[in-house]
């Protein structure tokens, strides 16, 4: 079973309400532990006094990563939204598909905004 998979979703008020397999869950909280020991290694270098450019490339590169989790996410909140939206035109529920796709667009909003 992919991962994609282990990702369903269901219309709850005007967003789709995901929820993870562990086979789903794990790639983020394994991106997500290298983070936090990416943050530990700019705090040792921040008390250490290290130099200005490599702080800030410890900066920019924990930017890049938590920008790929927020990807991953995003796909899959995606994939589940097509999914329900397809679903739901199938069923021949137009209200639902509307709020699948008006929620997709809101999360492919907040990530321009998050980008920049």
């Amino acid at each position: 079973m992919s991962s994609e998979s282990e990702v369903q979703g269901e219309v709850v008020g005007d967003r789709i309400q995901l929820t993870r397999g562990e086979a789903a869950k794990r790639p983020l909280i394994q991106r997500l532990n290298r983070i936090e020991g990416q943050v530990r290694g700019l705090r040792k270098m921040i008390e250490e006094d290290r130099y200005c450019l490599d702080e800030v490339q410890q900066i920019n590169a924990l930017t890049a990563a938590l920008r790929e989790v927020a990807m991953a996410i995003i796909a899959q909140h995606v994939t589940v939204g097509v999914r329900v939206a397809a679903e739901s035109g199938a069923s021949k529920s137009g209200a639902s598909e509307a709020v699948a796709v008006d929620d997709v667009m809101r999360v492919l909003r907040a990530a321009m905004r998050f980008d920049g």
